[in-house]
C-alpha cells in the first residue's frame, strides 16, 4: 500500500473511531507512518484527506451492498442477506456514524458522500422492492419507497440501539423485526397453505 493509500485508510479509520474533530493530521500521520511533508503532498489539508476518506467509505458501503443485490434469489432473499450481512455492529456504520458529526454535516463538501450513499442505498432498496411487486413476489399494497427507507432507518437505527445497549443483540433484534415486517409482504400462492 503506498503512502496516499496508507493516509486515506488510516484518515478512514479514525473518522470511524473518532468523528472530523478527533481526527488530527498527526493522529493520521502517526497512524500511517507518514510524515507531514508525504500527507500535504498527496492532499491539500485535513478536509481534502477527509473527503477522500469519507468518500472510500462511502464506495466500499455501495459495493458491499451491491454485492448482496445482485446475489442469487428472489428479491426478499437478497435484501435479507443484505440486512444479515456481518458487519462491526458496535462500531456502527463508518457513513451513517458521520451524521452526528457537527463538521461533516455543516461542510457541503463533506456531506455530500454521505448524502449520495443514503440516497443510493434507499434507491436501490426500492428498486429492488418495486421489482419485487411486479414480480409477483411481493404483495401489491407494498409501498417501495417507504419501505425502503423505513428498512435504511432500521438498520441505523439498530446500529445506535446496539451501541446504547453495548451489545449487537440490539441490531439483531432491529433487522429480525425489518425481516418479519418485509417477509409479511410475500405473496403466498393462490390455494397454498
Amino acid at each position: 500500500m503506498d503512502t496516499r493509500e496508507r493516509l486515506i485508510e488510516s484518515a478512514r479509520e479514525l473518522l470511524w473511531e473518532r468523528g472530523y474533530v478527533g481526527t488530527s493530521p498527526k493522529a493520521i500521520q502517526q497512524r500511517s507512518g507518514a510524515g507531514q511533508g508525504s500527507m500535504y503532498h498527496h492532499f491539500h489539508g485535513k478536509p481534502d484527506l477527509a473527503l477522500a476518506a469519507i468518500s472510500r467509505s462511502a464506495e466500499e458501503l455501495r459495493a458491499r451492498a451491491e454485492a448482496q443485490f445482485s446475489g442469487p434469489g428472489g428479491v426478499v432473499d437478497r435484501i435479507t442477506a443484505y440486512l444479515r450481512r456481518e458487519r462491526d455492529v458496535l462500531k456502527g456504520c463508518p457513513v451513517g456514524r458521520l451524521t452526528q458529526d457537527p463538521e461533516v454535516m455543516s461542510d457541503p463538501a463533506l456531506r455530500g458522500p454521505v448524502a449520495e450513499t443514503f440516497a443510493w442505498l434507499t434507491g436501490r432498496l426500492a428498486g429492488l422492492l418495486a421489482e419485487g411487486r411486479e414480480g409477483g413476489e411481493l404483495d401489491t399494497r407494498l409501498d417501495p419507497a417507504a419501505t425502503a427507507s423505513a428498512l435504511v432507518a432500521v438498520l441505523q437505527g439498530g446500529y445506535v440501539l446496539a451501541r446504547a445497549a453495548g451489545s449487537p443483540e440490539a441490531y439483531e433484534q432491529a433487522v429480525d423485526g425489518a425481516v418479519g415486517l418485509l417477509t409479511a409482504h410475500v405473496r403466498r400462492p393462490a390455494g397454498g397453505a
